[in-house]
């Protein structure tokens, strides 16, 4: 294909991966009012009235509840059509690689979409253990006004960080497959990869919080190790192809 003919094909994966998302926002806009709103104030509410404190999302501004309303929309809508927008990528980048290379990235995108959706119900399911832990420094007699919009980024930020570090140990057996990167090296990092994953944990939830901290390394470190074993077999697999090509390993 000619420089014209890319740009043309780019233009057209970008418009379909618009086109996926403007109509992934309007489901997230209907969903918003149907149940998720009420999903993520429930935490809130249930720290309130568990521990007898006054707690409330507030909207400060006249605007806020839109602006609020259209990043949860757009942020749903990002989620839910990952799988469009995630299969143009691969369209647009498959006409440039080699068959094998096509088998491994059409394997690395079917693996990425469910541990991607796996992240973010990881990160949903610990966000109320981490409201109660914060709410729970709150005096009794004081009043515990949330600002909408700091809530609403902490929720959306946690749940996507968390889906996109769940992808990360498909990255590394992407990196195995191609060669870049061995099992022997993925091993012998392990000390570093877990220093690394507790920290991000540790960032991505309140320092204080150390069970919501461990429950969500304890899944990302097996995904880690998990990853690793993978390469080991493809490494060995390699290995036995090319004695039986060369008569030695490579």
């Amino acid at each position: 294909m000619s420089l014209g003919q890319h740009l043309i094909e780019l233009r057209k994966r970008l418009f379909i991966s618009a086109i996926a998302i403007v109509v992934g926002m309007v489901a997230g806009w209907v969903l918003t009012d149907l149940f998720v709103w009420e999903a993520i104030q429930q935490p809130v509410q249930d720290v309130a009235e568990a521990q007898g404190t006054d707690t409330a999302i507030v909207f400060p501004t006249i605007s806020s509840a839109f602006d609020l309303r259209l990043q949860i929309a757009f942020t749903i809508g990002l989620v839910i059509s990952s799988p469009v927008w995630l299969y143009q990528i691969f369209a647009f980048l498959v006409p440039g690689l080699s068959h094998r290379e096509r088998r491994f990235t059409f394997a690395f995108f079917a693996t990425a979409i469910p541990l991607f959706f796996a992240g973010c119900a990881a990160g949903w399911f610990v966000l109320p253990n981490i409201v109660k832990l914060m709410v729970g420094f709150v005096p009794g007699d004081a009043l515990s006004l949330l600002t909408a919009k700091e809530y609403i980024d902490f929720v959306l930020k946690l749940v996507v960080a968390i889906g996109v570090a769940f992808v990360v140990p498909v990255f590394i057996v992407l990196l195995n497959f191609a060669g870049v990167i061995s099992a022997a090296a993925i091993i012998k990092s392990w000390r570093i990869a877990i220093l690394v994953i507790v920290l991000f944990t540790a960032i991505a939830t309140p320092s204080a919080d150390v069970v919501s901290m461990f429950m969500l390394a304890i899944p990302m470190i097996a995904l880690y190790f998990l990853a690793w074993f993978i390469a080991k077999l493809h490494d060995r697999r390699v290995e036995r192809r090319n004695r039986l090509e060369f008569g030695e390993p490579v």
